[in-house]
């Protein structure tokens, strides 16, 4: 039976995010992602926009990570049909600290939102 409690589905659904960001699975975000998703990175106190489709065509378009998929969720805050997630993320040789916002649509969790930037590793260029 699928668990119903909200903050259990929103920690699910970031779990998918990671896994899928590893895998390299762009449907999982197509469905995953709201259509007005929209995705910022901080890189030298810039900052640097992307919509739901550059992003969704950017996972698509590189290969699968190896091995096990590395992450930890920080915290996740629900509040009736909003939620945010703080999370790591490897995507070697990088590390990426992203803030995740999530909207209830239809009974569904769908990111809406994504701050991120690169923790440790080298610059990300977009």
């Amino acid at each position: 039976m699928l668990d119903t409690d909200p903050e259990t589905r929103v920690r699910a659904a970031a779990e998918g995010y990671c896994v899928a960001l590893h895998e390299a699975d762009a449907a999982f975000f197509e469905r995953l992602c709201d259509a007005r998703f929209f995705m910022t990175t901080m890189s030298d106190g810039a900052q640097v926009f992307l919509d739901k489709a550059t992003f969704v065509g950017r996972v698509a378009a590189r290969q699968p990570f190896e091995g096990a998929p590395s992450f930890e969720i920080l915290s996740v805050d629900v509040e009736s049909d909003m939620a945010s997630v703080k999370l790591w993320v490897d995507m070697a040789p990088r590390r990426f600290c992203d803030y995740l916002g999530f909207s209830l649509v239809d009974g569904e969790w769908r990111l809406v939102t994504k701050l991120f930037r690169t923790e440790r590793g080298p610059a990300f260029v977009l």
